[in-house]
């Protein structure tokens, strides 16, 4: 349920509804008994789903209530309305520092101004044993009186105690912030997992960009664990030798290099700048930066970086890049699946583009020539199959390469293989795409391998190469009569991610879509054209989606991007309330409605 203004909740009178994201609903409410204004964070029915959630959410409200610092946004109660958990905090009136940095460059007065009121915040409440556990911009008002304030700490604490199909997420925190040991689904956080996260504020308010952006939740979540930091003197050159290696210690990916805590990151920072000698705001006068990604993603946790039902929530809330294990594997079936697209392989090339935007025609030509013509190389006398000069050698890769020697036959062992050589080796090895192609050949029409295939490509962020697969296993499952809305469910997500690609019509045409779902046929075309053709003709293809199926929750989304794109935020707001207020909405849909609004100016 949700609360309705001019409702009575408690001692509390609804007044207007501030907001949404990903946890929870904020309300303004009036308190006659203390005659004060406050807000009221309504956490997500989904989380109800739990039976237990209710007392572990006391239990935790009462410690983040314990919490009393001039910088930190007080929690004056807890309760529940009708079952419906929420929090009770000081309504504070200014603005979040995502909103600052939206506006304009912030000054290098503000920035101190930050360093000192989050740094002594976090740094209260890691002494109290409390994590926040998602620091971000817009989790830091800018009081109209000048005072900052940390908001929401616990909240994500809260919602990881969840069991619900939300929980997995919440745990993931935003994407753009994310710490590389929260990426991974490690449980035994500490007070390094808020440092790093408050460096990535560090950096982008000195630097001018958050250190890592893409067009995909994964795809950042992805750079966190395994991407080198990009040089903060790279991106904006003046930025001093001195505050480099503060930014580099605090973002180092393992949590044992960091800073030891807040303090000592705080203290660090200013006396770099103090040694560099250089006018601070010389260096912060860049653009502000404003991440709003044309696909629309960054978050839950996430990484972000990802969302799919509960049955896969584990496997994409780890993101590692392991090999999947199969207690049982199909036989060798006839038939060759990918027959649907012209050449075979050029489904699998698309890895290429869905991930390093290569663009490249003359590689898809010679993996063509490679595939036909050349045999896959000789055994070693132990078996395995030779490494190419120059592939790395990775033990992941090693024993992928052990597996398919001993099992040449085997799908799984081949798909395994080309999983490690995209996780390990450089993306654009011609042996990905022959290890895919020989994978798919061997397990022929099996559903639950090109289920588990295309979440696994969706995890690596190649989205038209996954799409291909759901593409096919709900081909199959119409062909065999059997239920196909868990697969169309994750077709449909992958297809909107992929559109956004080039090369994408190339290897997942149009008209293929459109045998299985007409609407989503439409979208894809839309929001492809949109980005690399003609804009207004992908309206007219939106206009079309809209007269067939008029509430397709795709099309609304898409409406969204095309008003963020053109720098219509009302119009875009309005039209991802409208996905959010829905009870129908998909649940990734919602989760890129909900980033897209928190990207909002």
């Amino acid at each position: 349920m949700s609360f309705n203004t001019g409702e009575n909740v408690g001692s509390y009178r609804i007044m207007e509804k501030l907001g949404r994201g990903g946890m929870a609903t904020v309300f303004k409410a009036y308190h006659a008994n203390l005659d004060r204004y406050v807000a009221l964070k309504v956490l997500h029915p989904a989380f109800l789903e739990d039976p237990n959630f209710l007392a572990r959410f006391q239990r935790e409200a009462r410690l983040v209530a314990k919490l009393e610092h001039q910088n930190i946004v007080p929690v004056y109660d807890f309760a529940e309305h009708d079952e419906q958990p929420y929090l009770v905090m000081k309504h504070i009136e200014g603005e979040t520092l995502k909103a600052l940095l939206n506006r304009e460059p912030i000054s290098a007065e503000k920035i101190w101004d930050v360093v000192n009121a989050v740094g002594a915040g976090l740094s209260h409440a890691h002494n109290e044993g409390i994590l926040h556990r998602d620091i971000k911009p817009s989790n830091v008002i800018v009081a109209n009186d000048g005072k900052i304030y940390l908001a929401d700490f616990g909240l994500a604490r809260i919602a990881e105690l969840g069991e619900s199909t939300l929980s997995g997420d919440m745990i993931m925190g935003t994407p753009q912030y994310i710490s590389p040991e929260q990426a991974k689904g490690e449980k035994d956080l500490d007070n390094r997992t808020d440092i790093y996260s408050f460096a990535v504020m560090l950096y982008e308010m000195v630097v001018g960009q958050v250190p890592f952006s893409a067009d995909t939740p994964f795809s950042i979540i992805h750079d966190h664990i395994y991407s080198p930091l990009p040089l903060p003197h790279l991106v904006n050159p003046s930025v001093p030798d001195e505050v480099e290696r503060v930014l580099l210690k605090a973002l180092a990916k393992e949590r044992e290099d960091r800073y030891e805590n807040v303090e000592t990151l705080s203290q660090a920072f200013r006396q770099a700048w103090e040694d560099s000698n250089v006018d601070m705001a010389e260096v912060t006068m860049t653009s502000p930066i404003h991440n709003i990604a044309p696909a629309l993603t960054p978050p839950p946790a996430v990484p972000p970086l990802s969302t799919v039902a509960q049955e896969v929530k584990e496997k994409e809330a780890a993101l590692r890049p392991e090999k999947t294990k199969i207690a049982e594997k199909p036989k060798k079936k006839k038939g060759k699946w990918w027959a649907f697209v012209a050449v075979g392989v050029l489904l699998f090339a698309a890895i290429v583009f869905s991930i390093s935007t290569l663009g490249q025609d003359s590689l898809v030509e010679s993996l063509e020539d490679e595939i036909e013509h050349e045999p896959l190389p000789p055994l070693n006398e132990e078996g395995e199959a030779p490494l190419p000069m120059g592939e790395e050698t990775h033990p992941e890769i090693i024993d992928a390469r052990k597996d398919v020697g001993k099992n040449p036959d085997d799908p799984y062992a081949h798909r395994d293989l080309a999983l490690a050589l995209l996780d390990y080796s450089d993306r654009k090895n011609q042996l990905i795409y022959k290890e895919l192609t020989t994978a798919a050949d061997l397990a022929g029409d099996d559903i639950e391998f090109l289920d588990e295939t295309g979440f696994a490509l969706m995890d690596r962020g190649a989205f038209t190469a996954s799409a291909a697969m759901f593409f096919r296993a709900v081909e199959i499952s119409l062909e065999q009569g059997e239920d196909t809305e868990w697969l169309l469910y994750h077709f449909h997500e992958t297809v909107y991610k992929a559109a956004s690609q080039p090369e994408m019509p190339n290897y997942l045409p149009f008209e293929e879509i459109g045998k299985i779902d007409e609407p989503m046929m439409l979208v894809a075309q839309a929001r492809h054209i949109f980005y690399h053709g003609d804009p207004e003709e992908a309206i007219g293809f939106l206009n079309e989606v809209k007269r067939i199926k008029p509430d397709f929750s795709e099309a609304i989304l898409l409406e969204g991007e095309i008003h963020v794109r053109r720098r219509n935020p009302d119009k875009a707001r309005q039209a991802f309330e409208i996905l959010l207020e829905n009870p129908e909405t998909p649940e990734w849909i919602i989760v890129e409605a909900e980033n897209a609004l928190n990207q909002l100016p």
